[in-house]
């Protein structure tokens, strides 16, 4: 998804693209990068590796699951060191495949915008990322929804993108952001793309816990795309063995 995402930025900003004569408007360019962009990470979602794993990719989506007890902290941990190891590496394959077009765009490092604080921009970063987590989890608490979380998702981020990317760059997604920090050396600010992201979704699964305890609201499983297709790994899915959402199959009787 990095890979993809980073390749999409270089294409469509790169100084040497030919994207700027064949789209001069800059927003429609920043439009099409956050489709691209989105559209990488709900490629990843439905594909046979995400439906195996839940399709996470990002550290703040397993911190929410975690924290609403639909992951356990062995996987956590494992969960967030595949994510950042995967940023580590898109990026580097983007700064060798691309090479001068992507050291134009600074490997597509998130900062903030001159005019805004870091601590406004971890702000920011925190009330967009919450967002996401938002519609991630209304979706995965409604059976018949649950299937199109992946596109959910990916229509909010390609929107972000293209609305809030001149502020902050759009992390929302730690591991998004270290790794072209480390492929270019560029540290400055980077503690913003941690902060605000995770707090980000630490807040939401703190405000949402409370509905799930009371059965209000019932996380269903972690898996932002949950078929029958493999077996369930992950904590507390109520999906197992039971109902499974690939077929369509989503019966009252079977319902918590």
């Amino acid at each position: 998804m990095v890979a993809w995402g980073l390749s999409a930025v270089v294409f469509m900003m790169g100084a040497s693209s030919p994207m700027h004569s064949l789209m001069p408007a800059y927003r429609a360019r920043l439009l099409l990068t956050g489709i691209l962009f989105a559209a990488g990470g709900t490629a990843v979602v439905y594909s046979p590796l995400g439906q195996r794993s839940g399709g996470h990719i990002n550290p703040a989506v397993s911190l929410t699951f975690w924290m609403l007890g639909k992951m356990g902290g062995r996987d956590l941990a494992l969960y967030s060191a595949a994510q950042f190891l995967g940023g580590l590496t898109g990026a580097g394959l983007v700064e060798l495949l691309w090479g001068g077009w992507a050291a134009s765009v600074n490997a597509g490092v998130t900062m903030p915008a001159p005019w805004i604080s870091p601590t406004g921009a971890a702000g920011v970063e925190f009330m967009i990322t919450g967002s996401l987590l938002c519609v991630i989890l209304y979706f995965v608490s409604h059976p018949k929804l649950h299937r199109w979380t992946g596109f959910a998702a990916g229509v909010w981020v390609a929107f972000l993108v293209f609305a809030e990317a001149p502020v902050t760059g759009t992390s929302l997604n730690p591991a998004r952001s270290l790794g072209p920090a480390v492929v270019t050396d560029t540290y400055r600010d980077l503690w913003v793309y941690f902060l605000g992201p995770l707090g980000g979704a630490a807040a939401v699964a703190f405000l949402w816990k409370p509905a799930v305890a009371a059965g209000v609201r019932s996380v269903f499983c972690a898996k932002l795309f949950h078929t029958d297709r493999y077996a369930c790994h992950l904590a507390d899915c109520r999906f197992a063995g039971r109902h499974p959402l690939g077929d369509g199959a989503t019966r009252k009787e079977d319902l918590p």
